[in-house]
Order: C-alpha cells, then sequence, then structure tokens
C-alpha cells in the first residue's frame, strides 16, 4: 500500500512537471511551440484521469473488503504461498469452483462476487479479479 502511494505522489510530480513544461511552451511566440504546449496538456489530463480512476478503484474496493470481513464473510482457506508470497496456483485452482458456484447460487450478491475476485486473484488472473470486482462495487452501490 505505501509503495502504490509513493508511485502515485511521483505521479503527480511528474504531471505537474508537465504542466509546467506545457505552459512554457504555451507562452512561447513560436506557433508551433504552442501547438507543441496544447498536445503536451493532453497527456497529464490522461495520467490524472487514470490516476483518478484507479485510486477510486482502489478506495471502494477496500471498503468492500472491510464490509466483507465486518460480515465475517472473507474466505479462510489458507492457501500455500510460494517463497514470493503469492498463493500457490494449483492450490487455488483448486477451490476456484467453490467461489464459482456460490456465485451462480447467488448471481446478484456483491459479496459473491467480490469472493470470486479474491479467487480469480489468487489464480492469477487479475484482469478478471478486477473485472468481478468492478462488479462488485457496482452491485453494492445498488445495495
Amino acid at each position: 500500500m505505501l509503495g502504490a502511494i509513493f508511485m502515485a505522489v511521483l505521479l503527480v510530480i511528474y504531471l505537474g512537471f508537465s504542466v509546467n513544461y506545457a505552459w512554457i511552451l504555451i507562452s512561447d511566440a513560436s506557433p508551433l511551440a504552442n501547438a507543441m504546449g496544447y498536445a503536451l496538456l493532453v497527456l497529464p489530463a490522461l495520467g490524472a484521469w487514470g490516476l483518478s480512476a484507479e485510486m477510486r478503484f482502489a478506495f471502494r474496493s477496500q471498503a468492500l473488503m472491510r464490509r466483507l470481513e465486518g460480515e465475517g464473510l472473507l474466505p479462510e482457506e489458507e492457501l500455500p504461498r510460494l517463497p514470493s508470497g503469492r498463493p500457490d496456483r494449483s492450490a487455488a485452482d483448486a477451490v476456484f469452483p467453490d467461489f464459482s458456484e456460490a456465485l451462480q447460487a447467488n448471481p446478484e450478491s456483491w459479496q459473491a462476487w467480490l469472493r470470486l475476485g479474491l479467487a480469480y486473484d489468487a489464480c492469477g488472473d487479475r484482469r478478471r479479479a478486477r473485472w468481478a470486482v468492478r462488479r462488485a462495487i457496482a452491485l453494492a452501490k445498488q445495495a
């Protein structure tokens, strides 16, 4: 978590320097420099949008994790870990069907979607894990 905050701070600093350099180019008398300055403003805008989207996702998913923990529904299966600290993928694959079946039994439950996202993450499928957590966030907003 601390590493993510550090990287976000570095990105904000980088975006600040980019905006400053774009302003310098926009302030120049040359039309070409002005065009480059306006074009350079696009990158910080995209970076700020991406950072804010990721931070919203992080805060919302952490809030749901706390709610799930408060309800006592966090997965209790302690998976064997690799030396890197990641769960053993074959062990995670073995317990994955349990989470998938729980979701099929209650597809409108944000808790089931969040647990499925945790299972996907343990299996190493980050893309599907993020998708499942996003679905959990959307369902939790509706509830």
